[in-house]
């Protein structure tokens, strides 16, 4: 492909040669994905079925599991068809596609756990104005923001990797991943896509330290709540939520600020799996683990 400003198609990571070796990454994949999915649709059926969850808290959950489906489903199933199929290929505009809605399901994804964290700032520190500043016609425009907010983001970016030319066509990561992408461009970063990403590093910091002032204000409001049985409870709600940020938040800076090699590394792989796929896994498990609301609802599905 050298020499060449235009692909048809691109190259994925090819795991193994050895024909046993793409079958276990197949059905490592398979297992992760299914568990994924499995975890996050209980979340959104428990929430949506059972009406003790119809609350704004709830109502967060249950999009933010509907967008942790949608980031393993646009990453995870392409590079598992591949592993079966002996193939590396994917489309050059199945490509744009993909990166389009990875980008914008991560994005949403931040976006919601910041107005997550101002729900439970809000519940904790002015529990006597939540239903007033937190009723459903607020949250609803929240959420209209969030998903269109996300969506923006999915189409800048996209713009911006596939508006510069490609000398190579070999992706060395197991989806269309843009820090990858963009080091196939025979000329560099063009300005647009600078532009975006400052822009979206900026309001990604500015997500981040608001959750965190966020946290420290309520961390504050609960260290004078009398009752021991209070501030476990307040706790109970806000322990998870801070748990995937940083996960979340962390895992991609690593990942995405971290100096890639040219050549396909375990670590690279190890550390893009940290954020794209092991999040939208471990936010069920958090929020079933440590709230008593979920656990209750979901045992009465099991039972059922």
């Amino acid at each position: 492909m050298e020499n060449q400003t235009t692909v048809p198609y691109f190259l994925l990571l090819e795991f193994s040669k050895n024909r046993h070796m793409q079958l276990l990454h197949f059905f490592f994949f398979s297992v992760l994905y299914l568990a994924t999915v499995t975890a996050n649709l209980l979340i959104i059926f428990a929430v949506a079925f059972n009406h003790q969850l119809h609350s704004p808290m709830y109502f967060f959950l249950m999009n933010l599991a509907l967008q942790d489906v949608g980031i393993v489903s646009v990453t995870v199933p392409k590079s598992m068809t591949n592993s079966l199929m002996d193939n590396r290929c994917i489309s050059y505009f199945g490509c744009a596609a993909q990166i389009f809605l990875f980008v914008s399901f991560i994005a949403s994804d931040f976006f919601l756990l910041t107005v997550m964290a101002y729900d439970r700032y809000v519940a904790i520190c002015h529990p006597l104005h939540y239903h007033i500043m937190m009723n459903w016609k607020v949250c609803t425009e929240i959420m209209i923001f969030v998903w269109v907010s996300g969506f923006v983001c999915g189409i800048l970016h996209t713009t911006g990797t596939f508006s510069v030319l490609f000398c190579s066509n070999v992706i060395n990561q197991f989806f269309c991943d843009i820090p990858q992408l963009l080091k196939l461009s025979c000329y560099g970063f063009s300005q647009f896509e600078i532009g975006v990403l400052m822009t979206y590093s900026l309001v990604g910091l500015g997500c981040f330290t608001f959750i965190i002032v966020s946290y420290a204000m309520i961390f504050k409001a609960v260290l004078i709540i009398p009752s021991e049985q209070g501030r476990q409870k307040a706790l109970s709600t806000c322990m998870p939520h801070l748990i995937v940020v940083f996960m979340l938040f962390l895992s991609g800076c690593f990942a995405n600020l971290r100096p890639s090699s040219d050549t396909p590394t375990y670590l690279n792989f190890g550390l893009t799996v940290m954020y794209s796929v092991l999040p939208p896994l471990f936010n069920p498990i958090m929020y079933s683990m440590r709230n008593k609301n979920i656990r209750f609802v979901l045992s009465k599905l099991w039972r059922f």
